[in-house]
């Protein structure tokens, strides 16, 4: 059984973040290192790969839908992606990097101390793209539960990239938000699961980071894509507004 585990999701290509998240004493420490989910579609996807595979067996990896468009597109099997940035990523990645993507399990399981049998996924434990929010109404935590084993009372997800923490149908579900795209403020978010449960925010230099993006990234739109994302623009209530009708509503709250 473990003691603690940091999570990291939604990296999204972002090198500096990563780093700075690596390097913080609690993630030096843990016994494992979870990565849920898209990990690539960014604009450092090479540097991020290489730099996790250098952990070893200290992480656990999990794939997000953003890698499996990557993989898909790279192997021809889908001639586009919505994310603009995410094509150019595809093409980045090496062999060695495609097949560690094709190799990642949707999600899995982990024994934590003080929290039992832990689930982890990227979107929800039956889909790699559902959309689940903090304020989510229990017949929509019913459905994304559905098929779950009654032995599981925790589950970790990303996907939306704003960390949340709330009891769902008997069950604690824990969202540690985006290291590399965070929505509604500034700073890599990640969490410590084990015996329970802490969101933490990395705060690193801003500015430094874009410029280190902008230098390091060949993507043609890497200036704009650094300013928006690493001073994170997009606003809790817009990234609401997007996700609320996917998941079953009809307007944000």
């Amino acid at each position: 059984m473990l003691n603690r585990v940091a999570v990291l999701s939604d990296i999204h290509g972002v090198l500096p973040a990563l780093e700075a998240v690596l390097a913080e004493p609690d993630v030096v420490a843990a016994d494992r290192i979870v990565l849920t989910g898209d990990i690539t579609a960014g604009p450092q996807p090479t540097q991020v790969l290489d730099l996790l595979t250098d952990l070893g067996d200290r992480a656990v990896w999990i794939s997000g839908n953003a890698d499996r468009e990557l993989l898909e597109y790279r192997r021809g099997q889908r001639d586009t992606i919505p994310d603009p940035i995410a094509p150019w990523a595809a093409e980045q990645l090496r062999e060695d990097h495609l097949d560690l993507l094709a190799s990642l399990p949707r999600s899995l399981s982990l024994s934590v101390c003080g929290l039992g049998k832990v689930l982890f996924c990227h979107a929800t434990p039956r889909d790699d793209e559902e959309v689940v929010l903090v304020d989510s109404r229990p017949d929509r935590w019913k459905e994304v539960f559905s098929g779950l084993g009654t032995d599981i009372r925790t589950v970790v997800c990303g996907h939306t990239h704003m960390p949340f923490v709330r009891l769902a149908r008997g069950r604690l579900v824990i969202n540690p938000g985006s290291v590399g795209m965070p929505y509604g403020r500034t700073g890599a978010h990640w969490a410590i699961v084990g015996p329970g449960v802490e969101l933490r925010t990395t705060n690193f230099d801003i500015e430094a980071a874009v410029t280190q993006v902008g230098r390091d990234s060949s993507y043609p739109e890497i200036a704009e894509w650094a300013e928006y994302f690493l001073h994170a623009r997009a606003t809790d209530a817009d990234a609401f507004e997007t996700f609320a009708p996917r998941d079953g509503r009809d307007h944000a709250p």
